[in-house]
């Protein structure tokens, strides 16, 4: 049973109540399990308290005029500073291209500006804002020596296009062979003593420089007594066990990542981050780095992610360093999905980017972070087995919205395609719906059936787990062979829905040599005879006429030269038919000169993955994103 004490406690607390009934076991413990019902209550008195403090917080006039005038002069004071670059000469730059307004404001943000991040939407041309920006710092002596830290399949791609900007840039490229262990600290003393415009190295090579081992210790012991003090207080506000126990967990993980120094196996003895006189960072897709830990007293809230990446951390820890060499005026990221996924990611761009502004305001915590602009919600939703629906609690509302934005704005250039108006094919989004077999049907009975065995503790998480049971499903949805070659090929399934929809666009299209683009992340390209959903694609599009040579695999390009050859003749329209995963296909893909449809077979999980086709170029006409879902 759940008191009007404990239910004002977990309110003060950012948590949603949740009331639980202790069951004897036989070696004499008990078992608690969430009772469903009294929750349910507990969580609806909860609602009210925070509506009665609502109401009540304003009835005083003094103590209204107070806490205005307080949130006023902290949080409503902010106008944040508008960047025009139209006077900006870029010296050097190739006269046959021309800046667009946008992109020499983002330019002049960097310049002029501190932290930055370059919010563009996809084809809006973060890629020259970035070069044109490290090219006039150095010019200008703003900077010494920037590096310029990108996907890894791209490195190449994102130089050629440096050097098709500033064809007299002085660049220092990494291959994969500069950061094998035996040549790696080679090319960091190449960093360290060349006199360069830029550096420019991978997500995971970067990585691989490390920050100087006192800088690192220094560091992790501001958040171990960062942590310290957080327990302290959770156990002078009666905090409850569970808090106090997750506090304790996250102090013994950063005291053996301390111990460990960042694993420095991964990062043998090179040069430190610091030597290499690198005084300007620019992170291109720098949502690959949202994984950043914060610790919380919300429990079990969806959307706040309490795991860690080590190369966000290890990024987090290099932004910091280059906040105090600089004065918060040496990072830049770059990406067109700053929050792709949960409020959180805002919270984590901000700590890179806007951290002393953070401390300024006592925001670093993340509880007062959220505690001061956003709202957990629980609300009915479909459980990841598809099989009914659940009470799920997640950090799901923003309050004080204009005050957030005019914050985030001081670092933050947002720039939407309803703001730029750019060149852009018009696409028209279909959904391509297919029922089910019954096939189908019963396996997400099945499904379900593990999922509430998963549920209620009766499995061994390494023999099944949600996990697990969401791939299957996913599987599944895209064709049932997947989960057993033996079962027979459905007429009616999504595959064979893409594969007539794909045949369509070929024929309409086979006078012009228009081309399309085919997703499909749940499988790959299969010599062994086992079932794949590229192979029966292809099969079935053969069968139907198209000639072989039309169609191809991203994964047979599987060296640079080989990726550029396959993506000429896509541009040319010798290939029509290209097919690949997300990931290999996705970011730095530029052949839309022909496209005329793109497919997605399996959905993917970020929205910049869906239409990167709609991009700027000169041909004008109308294309199909296609979701076979």
């Amino acid at each position: 049973m759940s008191t009007n004490i404990d239910n004002i406690k977990d309110t003060l607390n950012l948590r949603d109540t949740r009331v639980y009934d202790y069951i004897p076991t036989e070696d004499g413990k008990k078992k608690a399990v969430l009772n469903k019902e009294e929750t349910a209550i507990a969580q609806g008195k909860q609602d009210l308290i925070k509506q009665a403090f609502q109401d009540w917080i304003w009835q005083n006039p003094e103590r209204r005029q107070r806490l205005t005038a307080y949130y006023n002069e902290n949080f409503n004071a902010i106008r944040p500073r508008e960047y025009d670059g139209s006077h900006l000469n870029f010296y050097g730059m190739n006269p046959e291209i021309k800046l667009r307004q946008h992109q020499k404001n983002g330019a002049a943000r960097i310049i002029y500006g501190g932290n930055s991040l370059l919010a563009y939407v996809v084809g809006a041309g973060k890629t020259y804002t970035m070069v044109a920006a490290a090219m006039e710092c150095k010019r200008l002596g703003l900077c010494n020596k920037s590096m310029i830290v990108v996907p890894n399949h791209i490195i190449e791609q994102f130089a050629a296009e440096w050097l098709q900007l500033y064809p007299a840039a002085n660049l220092l490229v990494a291959t994969k062979k500069d950061f094998e262990t035996k040549n790696r600290k080679k090319f960091c003393a190449r960093i360290a003593t060349s006199d360069i415009d830029a550096v420019i190295i991978g997500h995971s090579q970067f990585e691989k420089v490390p920050l100087s081992t006192e800088r690192q210790q220094r560091m992790l012991e501001e958040q171990i007594e960062e942590i310290i003090d957080g327990i302290a207080e959770a156990k002078r506000n009666g905090g409850s066990r569970f808090t106090i126990k997750q506090m304790e967990k996250s102090k013994k993980s950063l005291q053996t990542k301390l111990s460990k120094l960042n694993d420095q196996s991964r990062k043998d003895d090179v040069v430190f981050f610091e030597e290499l006189g690198v005084d300007r960072l620019f992170v291109d897709e720098a949502d690959g780095y949202k994984n950043l830990y914060l610790y919380t007293k919300m429990r079990n809230v969806g959307g706040i992610a309490q795991t860690e990446a080590q190369k966000s951390s290890d990024m987090f820890m290099k932004c910091r360093y280059l906040d105090g060499l600089t004065g918060g005026k040496g990072v830049i990221f770059a990406t067109g999905t700053p929050v792709s996924n949960s409020m959180v990611e805002l919270y984590t761009m901000q700590r890179y980017l806007q951290y002393n502004t953070l401390v300024r305001n006592h925001l670093q915590h993340f509880d007062a972070w959220a505690s001061t602009f956003g709202e957990t919600v629980s609300a009915i939703e479909l459980a990841p087995e598809g099989s009914g629906y659940r009470m799920k609690t997640r950090f799901a509302r923003f309050y004080n919205l204009p005050e957030l934005m005019m914050m985030f704005r001081e670092v933050a250039d947002i720039q939407t395609a309803d703001m730029l108006n750019l060149p852009v094919p018009e696409a028209e989004y279909k959904v391509v719906a297919v029922k089910p077999s019954e096939i189908q049907k019963d396996m997400v009975q099945t499904l379900g059936e593990r999922a509430e065995r998963v549920r209620n503790g009766m499995v061994n998480p390494m023999q099944d787990n949600m996990l697990l049971i969401t791939n299957d499903g996913r599987k599944l949805a895209l064709d049932q062979r997947l989960t057993n070659e033996m079962l027979p090929d459905e007429p009616e399934s999504k595959v064979n829905a893409c594969v007539n929809e794909v045949y369509r666009f070929w024929e309409e299209g086979k006078e012009q040599k228009l081309t399309q683009l085919l997703f499909c992340d749940l499988s790959t390209p299969k010599n062994d005879g086992t079932f794949s959903v590229y192979n029966d694609v292809r099969d079935k599009l053969i069968a139907k006429g198209i000639p072989p040579q039309e169609i191809e695999f991203i994964h047979d390009a599987n060296t640079e030269v080989r990726k550029k050859e396959l993506f000429s003749k896509v541009r040319r329209g010798a290939v029509r038919i290209l097919m690949g995963s997300t990931f290999k296909m996705g970011a730095g893909t530029n052949v839309q000169n022909l496209i005329i449809a793109s497919h997605d077979l399996d959905c993917p999980w970020r929205p910049r993955d869906v239409g990167r086709i709609l991009r700027t170029f000169k041909i004008k006409k109308n294309v199909e994103v296609t979701d076979n879902g």
